[in-house]
């Protein structure tokens, strides 16, 4: 069983938290100014996990960017006198105040060290406020460590967050709700576009890093509520509720370790299960919730299929799956993340382990996605159920999330008056050799979810006519005189398809 961290960070005091984003500052501790330092190669290296390149890069350098980023970004204790130097507003005292450091001295050493006891790295991120930087500290990580993780390892900003970050619907919205919070990082992107933010985490120690990371950024709006799923705000309902839970599927049994920032502790899917079966009732109307998780197939069903029948009728529903993994795929992916390889003893164990628990439940796949959910402002008929594939890769999706909600919305009397083809609609033909007609013509999506629909000339010709000036009936009537067909035969054939490709973001409302 991995170890638990050994201190806690204690929540942050504000005037050593500000002297600290001070210094950080004032170092000019931002991403293209270390990536500048060490170089892209390095900086690249790095990301994989390969440290050796950066060290060789700032080997004699002594100023506070490199000494912080040895400190912050590495996880490398550093001379006193150094970090001193860097942190002059903070000290090496209030360093160790924040939870951040200890002195250590080796043995014989004339000088102490200050050994970091977490990782603080510059996070860029874009919006639709433009491009900002946030400072996110979070525990030390397996590099750092050189060895697996604690079981109560808080994370800092790795895939799964940043996707969710890109998923989130821009809108603004009164309050909102970052349930199984992390260190952080959700909460203060949803902070600049909500009046309030409630974080929730099971962890008291995730909800230190937060509560720090948003006193580092000048973040004011975050409240922050220590509890499992919906219990910290019960009897609450928000405009927006995000989650990026624990949602990994693992093994119940010893030798397993369950990580806090990615087991909830049940059984299979149950957690994402628990949560869509929750959430209405914390949703106000007009409300969106959002959030990536895992579900099971099964041999009599798809876990699509078992993720729609948990989710009420009566709520809007989206889900797009990105991928699905073999039970041996989706346990090898976990136990790696752990930090355990298959050159190590315990892996196939574990491995075992991971198998028998989906043999259990005759698990075949694992699929992995997006969920988004809305309680309908009223309770009349057409609601959205979307349940979807997309494994393309995906441009500014939280925008695509938006505008098909609101292409969704702008269908419930009918198609539009007048359409327009999107900015980032293109097509294709292909022709057989000798051949002056099209044997394929296509739409291509540059944007959104980067969808290709195969159509023929009258779609095609119809898409190119909606430009504004003309009405849907002024187009359809043209093409039907135009391919000598009776108009109510072509309507009737395009209509479905119409609708389609506004749903899909290709036409979207004049």
């Amino acid at each position: 069983m991995t170890a638990v961290s050994d201190a806690l960070p204690p929540i942050p005091d504000p005037s050593l938290a500000a002297a600290l984003a001070a210094d950080l500052d004032a170092a000019d501790f931002r991403s293209e100014p270390l990536r500048r330092l060490w170089g892209e190669e390095a900086d690249d290296a790095l990301g994989r996990g390969v440290r050796e390149p950066l060290l060789r890069a700032i080997a004699r350098d002594v100023g506070p960017l490199a000494t912080l980023g040895r400190l912050f970004v590495l996880g490398m204790p550093q001379p006193r006198q150094l970090v001193a130097t860097a942190l002059p507003r903070l000290g090496v005292e209030g360093l160790v105040g924040l939870g951040l450091a200890t002195i250590a001295a080796e043995d014989g050493a004339d000088e102490e060290d200050v050994a970091p006891s977490a990782l603080i790295r510059p996070q860029s991120f874009v919006d639709t406020d433009g491009i900002g930087e946030w400072w996110i500290a979070s525990d030390l990580d397996e590099l750092a460590l050189g060895s697996a993780l604690p079981a109560d390892h808080v994370l800092g900003v790795g895939g799964a967050s940043r996707t969710l970050a890109e998923l989130i619907v821009p809108v603004s919205v009164g309050r909102a709700l970052d349930l199984g919070t992390g260190c952080g990082i959700q909460a203060l992107l949803v902070s600049r576009h909500a009046g309030e933010v409630v974080a929730t985490d099971i962890s008291a120690r995730a909800l230190a890093f937060a509560e720090l990371n948003a006193r580092l950024n000048g973040v004011s709006n975050v409240t922050f509520r220590q509890g499992s799923m919906f219990e910290p705000v019960a009897d609450e309902a928000f405009d927006l509720i995000v989650s990026n839970p624990p949602f990994v599927i693992t093994p119940r049994v010893d030798g397993v370790t369950a990580y806090e920032y990615r087991d909830g502790g049940l059984i299979g899917d149950a957690l994402v299960e628990q949560f869509v079966h929750d959430v209405p009732g914390h949703l106000t109307p007009g409300g969106i919730a959002q959030l990536l998780g895992n579900w099971e197939s099964r041999p009599d069903t798809s876990g699509l299929a078992r993720l729609e029948s948990w989710i009420d009728p009566a709520l809007d529903a989206w889900v797009i799956q990105r991928e699905e993994l073999t039970p041996l795929g989706y346990a090898e992916l976990w136990i790696r993340d752990g930090g355990t390889t298959p050159r190590d003893d315990a892996f196939g164990g574990m491995l075992e382990a991971w198998l028998d628990d989906f043999a259990e439940r005759r698990v075949t796949a694992i699929g992995f996605g997006y969920v988004l959910l809305r309680r309908p402002i009223d309770l009349e008929p057409g609601r959205l159920r979307r349940f979807e594939t997309v494994s393309q890769p995906l441009s500014a999706p939280g925008r695509g999330l938006r505008d098909g909600l609101a292409a969704h919305d702008s269908l419930a009397d009918g198609i539009p008056h007048t359409l327009i083809t999107a900015a980032d609609v293109t097509e294709a033909r292909h022709y057989m050799p000798g051949n002056d007609d099209p044997s394929v013509i296509e739409l291509r999506q540059g944007g959104g979810f980067g969808h290709t629909v195969a159509v023929d000339s009258a779609l095609a010709g119809f898409v190119g006519a909606c430009d504004g000036d003309l009405s849907v009936t002024q187009i359809v009537s043209a093409l039907a005189d135009l391919f000598e067909v009776p108009l109510v035969d072509l309507w009737k054939d395009l209509e479905p398809r119409i609708r389609r490709l506004v749903l899909d973001g290709f036409l979207i409302a004049g």
